[in-house]
């Protein structure tokens, strides 16, 4: 275990930063959920809302809470899983949550340029350059340390969370209605990729609950804080998307034109320019406040591979003054920067699946440290014993399988975007197979 960066607290993370880092590497605001209207329409947009939190959410934050306060390691689930399966499938582990977070990382300055676009409309033809830009001014505002990060995410928060508030505060006075009896249910033949899609769309909008697992270490009192931070992130990010849905719905937008001219377009319609505009500038905050914490996130997980010899040393190296792994977040900002130019679709069905596959290994750790170390101190357990604990684990899964499912169905014009999902899954065994004689010599 590494010490904290500076003695007595300061330099750590507290609550109301902790919340705004946990509520960017998961949400970032509504902005992204906006093709679920087009996809399923607003009734089961709006359920999609509110049941895939208890199937896909919860069972993955009581899984944090529990493991994180176990083993209050830099490296997060990582960590969790050599603990509890061994270093294979901690590198297993490792290796689909960067490749994951890759993927994640490169919708965000797409996600920028879209939303300037708003106000400088030839954007679009600098997009490769702004998103370079966008994504080497946040590795260095992440090479000055996790203070300003986390500092400039409770920033980037309010500036996200504000203009929505407006928007719904506008869309009661202008008189729209807001009675869920006249919410509509109509499939207008929604199919089961169409269905997959809504719920994928869904899906990505609620992952990455253990992305700020990874540097416990540089948080003040990290049982209290998370257990404060990941309640309010939680909260908040299930009322602003309903309430984000629910206001599309009863404002009666075009859901096409609201999947292509994104939350902006729906302030056009609610409020006019002006609140476009703020909807625009909340789009921008929110693709930076976005980039910059979950950049935070995975920088901190090759590090500790390369603590365990799994990947070069170099990545393990911490910079003196500024306390954090400066090599680890220059390779991921590198990676990163080639990796802009995949369609959004394409994205987030690798997305999802790759996540997938990575938080399944955290839940079967979570019910093998049950098992090996019943008594081990856990400053939050989990209120069920392991019969209850393997049910819960299935409640993602079936998420998941659901989804993909349905993008691998004969009618889907996603089925090679979700092969290339399952093929990345597929690399890991053969990176072991790279990375493995190189453990060995080393231990030897």
């Amino acid at each position: 275990m590494t010490h904290p960066p500076v003695p007595n607290g300061r330099g750590l993370l507290r609550p109301l930063q902790l919340t705004a880092v946990v509520f960017f590497t998961v949400s970032g605001g509504p902005y992204g959920l906006e093709p679920v209207l087009q996809y399923v329409g607003g009734g089961f947009a709006l359920a999609l809302i509110l049941v895939t939190p208890l199937l896909w959410v919860l069972p993955a934050i009581l899984m944090v809470l529990e493991l994180n306060g176990m083993m209050p390691l830099n490296g997060g689930y990582y960590q969790w899983v050599k603990s509890g399966l061994g270093l294979k499938w901690g590198f297993f582990e490792g290796w689909w949550s960067w490749l994951f977070t890759f993927t994640d990382l490169a919708i965000y300055p797409v996600l920028f340029v879209q939303y300037l676009s708003f106000f400088y409309p030839e954007a679009g033809q600098f997009k490769i350059p702004i998103c370079l830009a966008i994504i080497w001014v946040s590795a260095m505002l992440n090479l000055l340390g996790i203070l300003p990060v986390g500092r400039s995410s409770v920033l980037l928060g309010l500036c996200v969370l504000v203009p929505f508030g407006i928007l719904f505060g506008v869309a009661v006075t202008k008189g729209f209605s807001f009675s869920l009896s006249e919410v509509s249910f109509q499939t207008n033949g929604m199919g089961f990729t169409v269905f997959g899609m809504g719920l994928y769309t869904v899906m990505w909008n609620f992952l990455g609950w253990d992305n700020s697992s990874s540097f416990v270490e540089e948080v003040h009192r990290p049982a209290r804080s998370y257990l404060i931070s990941i309640i309010i992130a939680f909260f908040l990010i299930v009322g602003f998307y309903f309430l984000s849905i629910w206001t599309g719905s009863a404002a009666g937008i075009d859901a096409q034109v609201l999947t292509a001219q994104g939350f902006p377009s729906l302030g056009l319609h609610v409020g006019g320019w002006w609140l476009g505009a703020a909807l625009s500038f909340g789009g921008i905050a929110s693709a930076l406040g976005l980039f910059l914490s979950i950049l935070l996130a995975i920088s901190r997980v090759p590090k500790a591979m390369a603590d365990d010899g799994l990947l070069p040393i170099a990545l393990s190296k911490v910079h003196p003054k500024h306390h954090v792994p400066h090599v680890s977040i220059l390779v991921c900002a590198l990676v990163v920067s080639g990796m802009v130019f995949w369609d959004f679709g394409d994205l987030l069905i690798i997305d999802v699946t790759l996540y997938g596959a990575a938080i399944f290994l955290e839940f079967v750790a979570l019910i093998v440290l049950r098992l090996r170390k019943p008594d081990q101190p856990r400053p939050f357990r989990i209120p069920l014993n392991v019969g209850g604990l393997i049910a819960m684990t299935a409640l993602p899964v079936l998420c998941l399988i659901t989804a993909l499912s349905a993008a691998l169905s004969e009618q889907s014009a996603y089925t090679n975007a979700a092969l290339f999902a399952i093929a990345a899954v597929l690399t890991a065994p053969v990176a072991w197979m790279v990375v493995r004689p190189k453990k060995n010599q080393q231990a030897s």
